[in-house]
């Protein structure tokens, strides 16, 4: 039979379940786009930058029950969608990225888009394809889902030439999709070692991170019948309930909450659950991790990278605590949590004590906006920080009990990840709340997917966390330099970002407003439209984990870079 290349590829998308595709349409995927819109299960979603359908594409993949699907131009719409791919690709979320390219048999140099994608794109993706035969399109496509999911996942490039996307080509036939689950053998010699190095602990821990999302109700049992203390990553804050009396939050080292550094404080062995340790999550390295490390990942690169472990047990995070608690019921007596729980319980409240009476003058405080938040949201809600000081405020003083309920960017710490991610997860979770948290920098980069909100008739909130700087960097210059170069953004007014894009846009200026605004917000989503809450906040107190990464990072400067760096501060302090 002949077929177009854009006819194999709907199809191919058809049987791998994809729902939405996201992209701008483009000389070189018009007749792929053409195809799609006669699709009856893929919608594609026009954007407003390439950047943001990247984020839309991740959060689908991080909260739905598809792969999120680029379908860009080649070479600017690769660039643009470069920074949303390469978040995905550090903290191993799958994508099928899907391009067009230039004509593979015309035999002309300098075509239009002509550069080398592949290359470009090879540090960020786990593989990348071209197709240069009608014949290669569906396999290659079914073999690029399958790499994107399969392991630790991530985003996967593949290139449709012109020619072969255009025009008709020969195919022996149209294979559908069958999926293959994979199946890790677990030694049952290492099960062993990893019960044996619990059973001889006085106190156990448990950390967990984004790996770890399908496995909530055994990390819940593990926990419970161990009586250890959880603590999360940044990406992974939502696969342990706030509300289970062992969460302790986000971290376990002196950047973390007090609750987290005084329960793990004396921990002597530790089971790390689908984390890599890597830089945020671990306070800047700065953790104390206990000799008896026990690591469950599904990558073994991940092994003995930043923490060594005593034993490194590879796998599905659920499939490998499967077998760990049968061991563990069937060798360890079951402790008593009760201890455990009422210090937890006591350092919590204190915690948030201490937020809720810091005084915020005139403006918001984030602990009273997030407990007012956290009281009037659904426990399925999905909440999406962006980068910056916001998204430590939120890991700190918003309790998440869903899993997969809270997204942000991590590893690669894209600015700009919110707005798109929270139409993404809207479209993936039409029945759930979705809220965003952003600050007014990251609302600068992609605020303007708004519009495609709106089109769509999707009913989500923006909270602005509004400063008039960038928050995070202005408070890690005002330190050291006693001045803060380039993080002001003063004057910029969000309500014009709602008149733009046919956004609904409320002023939130004080702690006596939040539960009003808060409602006014949520009825206006439930009526199908974006609103955008101009939030007057207050960053005056620092978050923990900022404190503690300065410090941490400050110890590691010789005698001489300390002496050199507080000399410039009280310097420039005394001279203003």
């Amino acid at each position: 039979m002949r077929k177009t290349g854009a006819e194999l590829v709907r199809f191919a998308l058809e049987q791998l379940g994809v729902e939405y595709t996201f992209g701008i349409p483009g000389v070189h995927t018009t007749e792929i786009y053409d195809q799609l819109n006669s699709s009856k299960t893929v919608k594609p979603i026009l954007v407003t930058h390439e950047c943001g359908g990247a984020f839309m594409a991740d959060a689908v993949s991080r909260t739905g029950n598809s792969i999120g699907t680029l379908l860009i131009v080649p070479a600017a719409g690769i660039t643009h969608a470069a920074s949303g791919i390469g978040e995905a690709g550090l903290d191993g979320i799958p994508l099928l990225v899907i391009s067009g390219g230039v004509h593979s048999e015309s035999g002309h140099k300098y075509q239009l888009h002509d550069i080398d994608q592949h290359t470009l794109l090879k540090p960020i993706t786990k593989g990348t394809f071209k197709i240069l035969h009608h014949n290669d399109v569906i396999p290659t496509l079914f073999q690029a889902y399958r790499l994107a999911t399969e392991g630790e996942p991530g985003p996967v490039y593949i290139e449709i030439p012109y020619n072969i996307a255009n025009f008709k080509g020969d195919v022996e036939n149209l294979p559908d999709f069958r999926c293959e689950n994979e199946d890790y053998s677990i030694s049952s010699e290492l099960i062993e070692q990893a019960v044996e190095q619990i059973s001889k602990s006085t106190k156990v821990g448990i950390f967990c991170g984004w790996g770890a999302r399908e496995a909530t109700q055994e990390l819940i049992e593990i926990a419970e019948y161990l009586a250890a203390p959880v603590a999360t990553t940044l990406q992974g804050l939502s696969v342990f309930p706030a509300d289970h009396s062992l969460h302790t939050g986000m971290g376990f080292g002196e950047y973390s909450v007090p609750v987290a550094a005084k329960s793990f404080k004396d921990i002597d062995c530790l089971i790390a659950v689908g984390t890599r340790f890597s830089e945020i999550p671990t306070g800047s390295y700065g953790v104390t991790v206990p000799d008896n490390l026990i690591h469950i990942d599904i990558n073994p690169e991940v092994f003995n990278a930043n923490y060594r472990a005593k034993v490194a047990l590879q796998g599905d995070s659920k499939q490998v605590l499967r077998e760990l608690i049968l061991e563990v019921n069937k060798c360890i007596e079951q402790k008593k949590k009760d201890e455990v729980e009422v210090i937890i319980k006591q350092h919590k409240q204190s915690y948030l004590n201490e937020w809720l009476l810091h005084d915020s003058k005139n403006k918001v405080n984030p602990a009273q906006f997030f407990k007012h938040l956290s009281g009037q949201l659904p426990r399925q809600s999905i909440i999406v920080a962006d980068d910056g000081n916001h998204t430590f405020l939120a890991a700190e003083l918003m309790p998440i009990k869903k899993t997969k309920g809270f997204i942000s960017p991590s590893d690669f710490n894209a600015m700009g990840y919110c707005v798109p991610a929270a139409i993404g997860a809207k479209l993936a979770n039409q029945n759930s709340t979705v809220v965003g948290i952003v600050g007014d920098g990251g609302l600068l980069m992609t605020g303007l997917e708004l519009l495609t909100a709106v089109q769509l008739g999707l009913g989500l909130i923006i909270f602005v966390f509004n400063d008039g700087e960038l928050a995070q960097i202005a408070q890690a210059q005002k330190v050291p330099y006693n001045r803060k170069t380039c993080t002001q953004v003063a004057g910029f007014k969000p309500e014009g970002i709602a008149i733009a894009t046919g956004a609904q846009y409320l002023k939130l200026n004080d702690n006596a407003s939040i539960e009003t605004v808060i409602n006014q917000a949520m009825s206006l989503a439930a009526n199908n439209q974006p609103v955008i809450v101009d939030v007057n906040i207050d960053y005056s107190k620092p978050t923990r984990f900022t404190q503690g990464v300065v410090k941490i990072n400050l110890r590691r400067f010789s005698a001489r870079e300390k002496v050199r760096a507080v000399t410039r501060a009280l310097i420039r302090r005394l001279t203003g």
